[in-house]
């Protein structure tokens, strides 16, 4: 087997034995144990892996897997405020670990990570004891956010519409840390524009990043979280999509964002019920209006802007008319905040029972409805 593959078994395995979060970055030091893996397929390589590594291993501890003439080797370890997962079937209440605490110990990724939603994803998790990659087509603002954060910060430049770069992406996280744990596929763009004016090539745009990307995320990522589960049969991981509310609505003039949005719902719910059988939770949260990130405040091509030349404000001549023209219409008075989508976050990672939904975190603006 390869040995990028070994990796995340070999984290699936200790993940199992520890219930606490571990990392595997690569070491250079002399290993304290030698595994040569001589496998046809996953299951047998992760028993190989159980039966070669000492009862109690305790961590650190440096580990060299061989599988043919190919080597590889690992520190693995556990990060500085990893705890033991609870058992999700303790029903008693004191089993709940605290939001943030959730993700502490954790490997993370969020895409589109080096600006507005996706920066405050990134800090929040890497504040709250997680390691995050940084996955960003601007490679320079996720490089100067990842030194910024220091250790357990990691930029990966990437197109998340092309799939040869998802793919780098994915062998770049087993290679640096031997798996993950939370996946958030937050890259987006929106293109405002009536259907019977926008081009196609705008239109197309809003589809690739908002829709197949995740598509693509998720299968490249997927593969990792379900080969992990091979060897952690009991470890939960997640997949959440950063929606929106014009997932659940429709937008006027902003056929194509919208669209995407509610295609992105759809392949939550039938990703979920696919990957749910490798204890993959898939999940979506739909934000409101994010007012003061660069989607709607750019002053070239933000939302704001592109709403007053497209007249989808009536009577308004001015960028300011426009936002206090959206403010007016969220019940509770103000865009969404970063913290208000890391609320969300958090339940939805602490929550085991609850896969293939679309969490609202709209003030008031968008409801449930039956």
């Amino acid at each position: 087997m390869r040995t990028d593959d070994l990796l995340v078994l070999l984290r699936g395995v200790l993940l199992d034995a520890h219930a606490t979060p571990v990392v595997l970055t690569p070491a250079t030091s002399e290993p304290s144990i030698t595994i040569d893996v001589d496998a046809s397929d996953a299951a047998e390589a992760a028993q190989l892996l159980r039966d070669a590594l000492p009862a109690g291993l305790t961590l650190p501890a440096v580990v060299c897997l061989t599988s043919g003439e190919d080597r590889v080797t690992v520190t693995a370890r556990h990060l500085p405020g990893a705890v033991p997962v609870p058992d999700p079937r303790d029903g008693a209440a004191g089993s709940a670990a605290s939001r943030a605490g959730v993700v502490a110990g954790r490997v993370a990724l969020v895409t589109g990570g080096a600006q507005g939603f996706g920066e405050g994803i990134v800090r929040a998790l890497h504040a709250s004891g997680a390691w995050v990659f940084i996955a960003d087509l601007n490679l320079d603002g996720a490089t100067a956010l990842a030194k910024e954060l220091g250790e357990r910060a990691t930029a990966v430049g990437c197109n998340v519409a092309d799939e040869d770069s998802v793919a780098h992406l994915a062998a770049t996280i087993v290679a640096t840390c031997g798996g993950i744990d939370l996946v958030v596929s937050n890259a987006g763009i929106a293109r405002a524009g009536s259907v019977l004016e926008q081009d196609l090539a705008a239109f197309a745009l809003s589809t690739d990043v908002n829709y197949t990307a995740f598509f693509l995320v998720t299968k490249h990522l997927g593969r990792v979280l379900r080969l992990q589960n091979v060897a952690a049969p009991d470890w939960a991981t997640d997949i959440i999509q950063i929606n929106s509310k014009s997932g659940l609505v429709g937008s006027n003039r902003n056929g194509a964002y919208a669209g995407s949005k509610f295609g992105g719902i759809g392949l939550v719910q039938s990703f979920a019920l696919e990957l749910v059988e490798s204890r993959i939770k898939v999940n979506a949260i739909c934000p409101g209006n994010f007012f003061d990130g660069p989607l709607w405040s750019d002053p070239v091509n933000g939302l704001f802007v592109q709403y007053l030349r497209s007249g989808k404000v009536p009577g308004a001549t001015e960028v300011e008319e426009v936002r206090a023209f959206y403010e007016s219409k969220v019940p509770m008075g103000r865009g969404a905040l970063g913290a208000d989508v890391m609320r969300a976050l958090y339940y939805i990672v602490e929550q085991a029972y609850e896969t293939g939904q679309a969490v609202p975190v709209t003030g008031g603006q968008v409801m449930l409805s039956s």
